[in-house]
């Protein structure tokens, strides 16, 4: 609740002219401020209620799987490593490809031979689109791997 005061009180010194939408800058920054308020309003109402006492107990490991969080950060460090050197395509594609293998991992299931194939596939056909909107659909510039603008 403080953190959405803090960002209401921010909102309060940006400009509210409206602009093509009929919303001005600061529309973004009151909505996340009233959210945040709501939201801990809602939790302090849970925790001074005693909430929450009917739920199951949560599943999972008692423990962290650190090999899983490994495989997880070295793909988003990979990408931002990668990013300006490989273009956004590649650098996604090998961030998807190793998150995927840690958060298998982290379920408790080996991956398959296979997973590295198809991996790269889902974290291709979901990075290619994303690239395109972004370049071509909203003149967003993403770096690319060469300097047709395409791929």
């Amino acid at each position: 609740m403080v953190l959405g005061t803090l960002i209401a009180l921010g909102a309060l010194s940006i400009p509210s002219n409206a602009g093509y939408a009929g919303v001005g800058p600061n529309f973004l920054p009151w909505v996340v401020a009233v959210a945040l308020v709501v939201c801990g309003a809602l939790l302090v109402r849970q925790g001074w209620t005693g909430g929450y006492r009917d739920m199951e107990p949560p599943t999972g490991a008692a423990q962290g799987d650190w090999p899983a969080l490994a495989w997880v950060g070295g793909g988003l460090l990979t990408n931002a490593f990668l990013i300006e050197r490989a273009g956004f395509i590649v650098a996604c594609t090998l961030c998807f490809v190793l998150a995927a293998r840690g958060l298998r991992l982290a379920k408790g299931e080996p991956p398959p031979r296979s997973a590295w194939l198809s991996d790269t596939c889902v974290g291709a056909l979901i990075a290619a689109p994303t690239y395109w909107l972004f370049t071509k659909g909203l003149a967003i510039s993403l770096p690319g791997l060469t300097s047709t603008g395409w791929f």
